[in-house]
């Protein structure tokens, strides 16, 4: 059983939904990424999801725009992202981890090259944002070969027609965008997200995880409410634009570390209440 699949039939049995914090790897240097990964374990994360840099991340709004770029200024490549991963392993193999990001860097690395390092490195899944599935019919055999999940995205503008056809090559479990527009929006209407998760419920049995425009623990609560996963990113890349800027990196990687592990103890405090 893949590390996803195992996550989530343990919380369901314990009846606890899983919190998955998104963070940019290199995001705001190097030497911060593999201690914030075990932190936000520590705190609380059931699944990491890793933003692979990107130059040109057109889903994503100015909070993670920016966190590619301060990512890519130390060169931050697929590689690297990889070889953080591969390093993690070495003290933890339970907690899975998703990759999310673009095409271009797996399309430049080649698929099956990819799959094989990120199977090696200890990743779990890839959700690429830009590649739908009429158009992964290369990619996602490539993915399946080495045991990977190829997450995709429903919106609040899917189609139940769509739903079935994407939900058909998805495994591991569905990403839900609460709302129209790119990370960072603010707007969430949990009325609504809860109606579309009913619709997308009968053409999977895929767990959903929710994203876009979860600040807090409040938030996270009426999210958790109707999902299987509370997915948080805009709000823990805040925190790292507020203090990537510190008198030197130890100082403010410590204060960031502290700060995203406040917010997801919180989280995962209110989610177990």
């Amino acid at each position: 059983m893949s590390r996803i699949k195992s996550c989530f039939a343990q919380l369901k049995e314990n009846k606890r939904k899983a919190l998955v914090p998104y963070v940019a790897a290199g995001d705001p240097n190097p030497e911060i990424t593999l201690d914030l990964m075990h932190a936000m374990v520590q705190a609380g994360a059931d699944i990491i999801e890793l933003g692979v840099p990107f130059s040109d991340p057109m889903a994503d709004g100015p909070v993670i725009q920016k966190a590619s770029e301060r990512a890519l200024i130390y060169g931050t490549s697929l590689t690297d992202v990889l070889s953080v991963i591969k390093q993690f392993r070495e003290t933890n193999d339970s907690t899975p981890i998703v990759l999310m990001g673009y095409l271009n860097p797996i399309e430049v690395m080649g698929y099956e090259v990819f799959a094989k390092a990120a199977s090696e490195s200890g990743v779990d899944g890839v959700l690429t944002v830009d590649i739908p599935p009429e158009e992964a019919q290369v990619y996602i055999p490539a993915l399946k070969q080495y045991e990977l999940d190829p997450i995709f995205l429903l919106s609040p503008t899917t189609t139940k027609e769509r739903m079935k056809l994407i939900c058909h090559y998805a495994s591991g479990f569905i990403y839900y965008v609460a709302v129209k527009g790119v990370t960072g929006t603010s707007a969430l209407d949990t009325i609504e997200v809860a109606s579309r998760l009913e619709m997308i419920k009968e053409v999977t049995d895929l767990p959903i995880g929710v994203g876009f425009g979860i600040k807090n623990a409040a938030t996270a609560v009426a999210v958790g409410q109707v999902s299987d996963a509370v997915v948080v990113g805009s709000a823990l890349v805040n925190l790292v634009e507020q203090n990537a800027h510190a008198l030197s990196n130890a100082e403010g990687n410590k204060k960031i570390i502290k700060e995203i592990s406040q917010v997801l103890v919180s989280m995962r405090s209110a989610l177990d209440a």
